[in-house]
């Protein structure tokens, strides 16, 4: 089953925004004409494979994969990007091209992750910062439709949450403008996370769907489906579950999950390594 989505306004309006102080940025005014992106199947076999892409053309109908690797034929495919915090590994890059997008703290040293201390914080907060994020990733969400993937979700979005100085209003106004990178590169565009954003991520920022991690675990799967419906691709970690008591049946037997939900192995790895895990709620 496979809906559409009507583009936002150009990339244009979303760099002249940026410059006009973010005025404009946040705008939910459809383009005029355009061609409609397609929303993920909400039923059919679904897998998130960042850590290890792996399967068969006929083995799955839906799949997340991450930038660097291939979409699988024959299916829905997710591109995954670091929307607001830096690729593992490409700090000396931000800090080549332009310093001043990447978060600092007082003593002036660039914020890092504490969860994931390879990625660096991106800051958002002024349109100068933003036209600089998107400078960089503009490419990378488009590298993502030229691959042949079908949709893009961006992760980390609540940095403004985690993050002291990081502008709400600022994350908000880049996440439309990514909204309107992919939509003119034909990508429909997945919220990562971030249930504390609300209903603003798709009336603000124009996601059309959600990827969301362990919205069980933390009772947030109804936000979502609030939002987005039946279209949330939902991942549970089997680790987490067996650290809470909780089984794939009870996980699964929960009125608000995501038709499509699966219970993966935290570091997603591929089915010939000893830690692979991958099971998927039934239909219904």
């Amino acid at each position: 089953m496979a809906t559409c989505a009507t583009p936002r306004p150009g990339v244009a309006t979303a760099l002249l925004a940026a410059a006009l102080g973010g005025l404009l940025a946040g705008c939910s005014t459809a383009a005029d004409g355009g061609t409609d992106v397609v929303l993920p199947p909400t039923e059919g076999a679904f897998d998130y494979q960042l850590g290890e892409a792996y399967g068969e053309p006929v083995d799955l109908d839906v799949v997340a994969r991450d930038v660097t690797a291939q979409p699988l034929a024959d299916a829905y495919n997710v591109c995954y990007l670091n929307g607001f915090q830096t690729q593992p590994g490409a700090l000396p890059d931000w800090e080549d091209g332009d310093g001043g997008a990447l978060l600092r703290d007082a003593s002036g040293a660039v914020v890092m992750d504490p969860e994931w201390p390879d990625e660096a914080v991106l800051d958002p907060s002024t349109p100068q910062q933003r036209i600089a994020i998107l400078a960089v990733m503009g490419p990378q969400i488009r590298d993502c439709a030229d691959a042949g993937f079908d949709a893009v979700e961006l992760d980390n979005l609540d940095t403004f949450l985690r993050f002291e100085g990081v502008d709400r209003d600022g994350a908000l106004a880049l996440a439309t403008s990514y909204v309107e990178v992919a939509h003119d590169a034909g990508l429909a565009v997945g919220q990562k996370n971030a249930a504390d954003v609300g209903a603003d991520a798709r009336e603000v920022a124009g996601f059309d769907f959600a990827v969301v991690e362990e919205c069980a675990v933390f009772d947030e799967c109804g936000t979502y489906r609030a939002v987005y419906g039946e279209h949330v691709l939902q991942i549970e970690y089997s680790d987490t579950l067996r650290d809470r008591g909780l089984t794939v049946e009870e996980v699964c037997a929960l009125p608000d999950r995501a038709p499509l939900t699966v219970v993966r192995d935290r570091l997603l790895v591929g089915p010939d390594d000893a830690a692979h895990e991958r099971e998927q709620c039934p239909a219904g």
